[in-house]
């Protein structure tokens, strides 16, 4: 990426509106912000010069509503790739002192639609890939399912969005969402096919600061609740096996707290789990939601369209703590007039390394 004599990248994305490029925006650009969870639905803000040259004289360039309107498709690509695509859900207007009036688009991926649809339903002798596939259906999205489920009974959901209620039924088994097109992804991590980047200190990563903290880690989990088919109390447990796979050869945070503090044990009570399979996976979920966060780095690194949510990152150059994989939980595209554009990520690793 070209670097102006300040060392700013002066490089700016590229801008498509209903899959026509419009150089007028690259141009015109002054800030943008496109942010990626690991549960779903992307958002974009892009803030445009709103003033010059319009027709034969000098006018507000925007509000005529032919380019920049509700419902167009917007789309961003660094280079070649695409690092946002969704539909315009907001205009904002700022007319700032001292400074020519600016336009702030604001959009969203796809699973807005999900967002914006609130219901009360049960879903009946169902699995959550079934559940995940039926919401996808009436969206005309396909599914591209990978998680374990259980098989339930009754599952409710009381009011809530389609997107609320699939990011609590995901919950539950370890699953992320996210989607591409019309394709509806409800994966696990390990499922997730991570893309694997190498950033190194003082080089394409410019600053890291990291966190290994015990506060919220547990040695083990049990869920605890009541089979309606077997007329029996259920107790099933998580232990640091269920993270063995994920953990490599550091040491994890589970281990460290075992070692240095001893046993502490969670036990999940406020939940309704009615059979065994339901109630281990629950357990597991929320241990390996909790063991995940033992590191956390947030970290700045040369604009790059590849690092995306689900990537793995190779970072090096932070000493034998700290070097090592980490699983990208968030990002953040940014471009301003002071620093450039730049990529903005939060990450995250089961473990630390061995001294």
């Amino acid at each position: 990426m070209p670097l102006d004599s300040t060392g700013l990248n002066n490089s700016r994305p590229t801008f498509f509106i209903d899959g026509r490029e419009d150089a007028s925006l690259v141009g015109g650009l002054t800030y943008l912000l496109i942010v990626e969870r690991t549960d779903g639905l992307y958002r974009c803000e892009a803030k445009f010069g709103n003033w010059g040259a319009k027709d034969d004289s000098t006018d507000f360039l925007y509000f005529d509503r032919k380019i920049l309107d509700f419902g167009k498709e917007f789309q961003i690509k660094l280079a070649q790739d695409e690092i946002f695509k969704g539909k315009i859900t907001a205009l904002e207007a700022d007319f700032p002192e001292g400074k020519p009036p600016e336009i702030t688009v604001l959009a969203e991926d796809a699973l807005q639609n999900l967002r914006m649809t609130r219901r009360t339903r049960s879903f009946e002798d169902l699995s959550d890939a079934d559940i995940f596939r039926k919401i996808a259906g009436e969206y005309g999205l396909t599914a591209n399912i990978n998680a374990a489920g259980a098989a339930h009974k009754s599952v409710a959901q009381v009011n809530q969005s389609d997107l609320a209620f699939m990011r609590e039924r995901a919950r539950t088994v370890d699953a992320e969402i996210w989607i591409k097109d019309k394709e509806l992804n409800v994966k696990t991590r390990a499922n997730r096919g991570q893309k694997k980047i190498s950033l190194k200190y003082k080089g394409n990563l410019r600053e890291f600061k990291v966190i290994a903290d015990l506060a919220n880690q547990r040695t083990s989990v049990t869920v605890s609740g009541w089979d309606v088919s077997g007329k029996e109390a259920i107790k099933k447990e998580a232990t640091d096996s269920a993270i063995s796979s994920e953990l490599g050869g550091d040491a994890s945070g589970i281990s460290i707290l075992k070692e240095k503090f001893g046993v502490r044990k969670e036990s999940i009570v406020h939940g309704v789990p009615l059979n065994s399979q339901e109630a281990q996976s629950s357990a597991e979920s929320f241990l390996k939601t909790a063991a995940r966060q033992f590191v956390v780095g947030r970290g700045t690194a040369e604009p790059n369209a590849k690092l995306r949510v689900g990537a793995v990152v190779e970072l090096d150059g932070l000493g034998k703590l700290f070097n090592g994989k980490y699983y990208v939980a968030e990002i953040a595209h940014i471009f301003d007039n002071k620093k450039g554009l730049r990529t903005e990520f939060r990450a995250e690793r089961l473990g630390i390394g061995k001294t």
